[in-house]
């Protein structure tokens, strides 16, 4: 079995790490007025590289920043394009037990791209990496997902269809702008397709006037649009979530009613799925994956606890994985980031370490160094 030198890699992970001390700490300062930017900045910098050479010295062959400059892993991108922005809410965002800051993304006028949101993210990254920067983006699902029919009620948009469309023209440009800048490796983040998954999920889309299976192919054309002028040689995956926020859940349920979309009319390469949970169902809906090029990451090592996996049981849980799809198409990785948000997971970074660390050992068990 062939080890794989492009990704994505056969150890893997999606991109959050748990914030250190000295950020936390710097953050706080910041929102005192105790340091100004270039304090903080400083600080992240060194955080990052810190965070960097350990991802370099547990054997991965990537590197992201752990999201360490943002706050939210979708919202400080979405309110740095055209028409939209961060707004002040009721209520947060609500996971089981649990509830977010209360902000959300709303959209104020036309959608697009002037700008460069996190190009200096990735360029510090890039600069400072010997294995192959890995960059993380919200999908653009996720801003439809949240707004829902709102920006046609308000009268922004004649119809969704518009929406998407002006939507996928702003990833459109910001994914050559990060190409230009040397991205080969690019990540979509995207809860929206598991949330069509869940039965109760499915329900609240469509009483909000919305059919969830159109949405789920006018989501994959807006993501096809988004990819078109992406430069040859970046590889381009898609992580689906179910919610991550201090180690807990929005949705359950399997992957059969998007498999189809997911894996046959999306053009990525690589899809990161959770399946650390009985919530992600079985491994049936890989069975639709094209043989070829298109690789599933396996997320089977958990993310929002600290309790190490057992190796033989990772290994067992892989082989029945590729009864559905060949070996070779598979890879390994923890099932979402560390911290999808600021706050991060209930588990401690010598835990997390030790959890990626594992990732690279069995893969290197299974498929060879």
């Amino acid at each position: 079995m062939s080890t794989n030198t492009t990704a994505p890699f056969r150890a893997d992970h999606v991109g959050s790490l748990l914030r250190t001390a000295p950020l936390k700490a710097a953050r706080i300062k910041r929102e005192k007025g105790e340091i100004d930017d270039a304090a903080l900045k400083a600080v992240e910098d060194e955080e990052i590289r810190k965070i960097i050479r350990k991802q370099e010295e547990i054997g991965l062959k990537l590197a992201t920043d752990g999201e360490f400059r943002r706050s939210w892993w979708q919202f400080d991108f979405f309110k740095q394009l055209d028409g939209a922005e961060l707004v002040k809410t009721a209520h947060g965002i609500k996971f089981a037990g649990v509830e977010t800051r209360p902000e959300d993304i709303a959209v104020t006028g036309k959608l697009g791209y002037s700008g460069a949101p996190m190009i200096d993210h990735f360029e510090f990254l890039k600069a400072n990496c010997k294995v192959t920067p890995k960059m993380t983006l919200p999908s653009p699902t996720v801003l439809q997902y949240r707004v829902g029919p709102k920006p046609v009620q308000d009268g922004i948009y004649k119809s969704t269809e518009e929406l998407l469309h002006d939507l996928g023209l702003a990833y459109r440009k910001a994914i050559k702008a990060f190409g230009d800048a040397g991205c080969r490796y690019l990540q979509l983040d995207d809860t929206s397709y598991a949330h069509l998954c869940d039965k109760e999920r499915r329900a609240a889309v469509a009483a909000r006037g919305e059919d969830p299976d159109w949405l789920a192919n006018a989501w994959a054309d807006m993501i096809n649009s988004a990819l078109k002028d992406k430069p040859a040689g970046m590889i381009t995956a898609m992580h689906l979530c179910r919610g991550n926020f201090r180690s807990t859940f929005v949705s359950s349920g399997g992957y059969e009613p998007v498999a189809d979309v997911l894996f046959n009319k999306i053009g990525i390469d690589g899809y990161f799925l959770e399946y650390d949970s009985e919530r992600a169902g079985g491994f049936e809906p890989l069975r639709l994956l094209p043989k070829g090029n298109k690789r599933v990451v396996l997320g089977l090592v958990t993310s929002k606890f600290g309790t190490l996996e057992d190796k033989g049981v990772l290994k067992k849980r892989i082989e029945e994985a590729s009864k559905f799809v060949p070996l070779d198409q598979l890879c390994l990785s923890p099932q979402c980031g560390f911290a999808s948000t600021e706050e991060g997971n209930v588990l401690a970074e010598d835990e997390q370490w030790a959890k990626l660390r594992l990732c690279v050992e069995v893969a290197e068990e299974v498929w060879g160094k």
